[in-house]
């Protein structure tokens, strides 16, 4: 049967319908291919998927409405999978209606899309940034925790993607899983993320601003990490009419200024830096507590930020034709 990926020339929605296609699924894509980074790395995963005779790429705004309720009638698919979004916390600052355009319109023109097809199982991504500023204490942020306190647009609007979801699932009964993504990195990733930015930097020589004085910590997860929940909650829709949010992370932070020794062992040079004090919408910490997630799937992450990093750099040091010494 076949499976609609929205956003599928991005990080996660690539890495997804690779995934899905790879145990026999039949999948559309469907991005937008804008310019928020660089374009030719969206063609390039676009590319990579290409070469599945079971997969094919509507170019299409998910913003759209029209277009998607045409998609996702005439597919036939009754799972759908929706990544595409607007990213970015501080982005959002000084664009805010790129967000309301992609993450408010796009999600709701993809839930009147799903209900007027019937669509069995919505699964869509939304961000561990809901939970706001929070201190990195007990067992982790829970899906039960307030989420009342968004410190950026970005998060305000992934949560009011969940309060729509929560609505359209209780009004049309058509089952729904959320997920809240905790900082994804790997190979193929976002330029704009702090690892791959850093790389950059790093490899020219150029010095790399730390933000909140080092302080803060993130909960890296890794790519293939993130694909195994994404499918295990895909392959487990709520009952009809349900809504059920889950964390997606590794559940193991790691300070800031421990990724960047990391990723300094990784590429051979030690970074030069320059401590910044914390941005607006940035947060102090990101933990996830993932037990509803494995009790639902056995979702255990498996890649460290050890393994995982140095296997970002390899794929880096291709995709920019440079080699063991730096840039050429």
């Amino acid at each position: 049967m076949t499976v609609i990926v929205t956003g599928a020339a991005g990080f996660v929605g690539m890495h997804v319908a690779e995934r899905l296609l790879q145990r026999g699924e039949s999948v559309i894509g469907v991005d937008v291919f804008n310019a928020y980074y660089d374009p030719a790395l969206k063609e390039a995963r676009a590319e990579r998927l290409a070469a599945f005779p079971a997969f094919r790429m509507e170019r299409a705004d998910i913003a759209d409405e029209a277009a998607m309720r045409a998609l996702v009638a005439e597919s036939g698919a009754k799972r759908v999978v929706h990544l595409a979004a607007q990213a970015g916390v501080r982005y959002s600052i000084e664009h805010p209606f790129a967000y309301e355009h992609s993450n408010l319109k796009g999600h709701l023109s993809l839930l009147e899309a799903c209900r007027h097809a019937k669509v069995d199982h919505l699964v869509y991504a939304s961000s561990s940034s809901v939970y706001g500023d929070r201190p990195l204490e007990g067992a982790g942020f829970r899906e039960d925790d307030p989420t009342v306190s968004p410190v950026s647009l970005y998060a305000a609007t992934k949560r009011s993607c969940e309060l729509l979801s929560q609505s359209y699932a209780t009004l049309y009964g058509f089952p729904q899983s959320g997920l809240r993504f905790f900082t994804v990195y790997g190979p193929m990733g976002r330029p704009d993320m702090a690892y791959f930015s850093f790389t950059e930097k790093i490899m020219r020589g150029e010095p790399i601003e730390v933000y909140g004085n080092g302080e803060m910590a993130r909960d890296f997860t890794y790519i293939d990490d993130i694909v195994d929940g994404i499918l295990g909650v895909l392959d487990n829709p709520p009952s009809e009419g349900g809504h059920e949010v889950y964390n997606i992370g590794d559940s193991k932070p790691v300070g800031l200024m421990d990724m960047i020794q990391t990723l300094e062992k990784a590429l051979g040079r030690e970074a030069i830096k320059i401590m910044r004090p914390m941005q607006p919408g940035d947060v102090t910490a990101t933990y996830a507590n993932v037990s509803k997630l494995h009790k639902l799937t056995g979702y255990e992450p498996r890649v460290l930020l050890s393994e995982g990093l140095p296997r970002f750099v390899e794929w880096w040091r291709s995709w920019n034709g440079r080699n063991a010494t730096g840039p050429q």
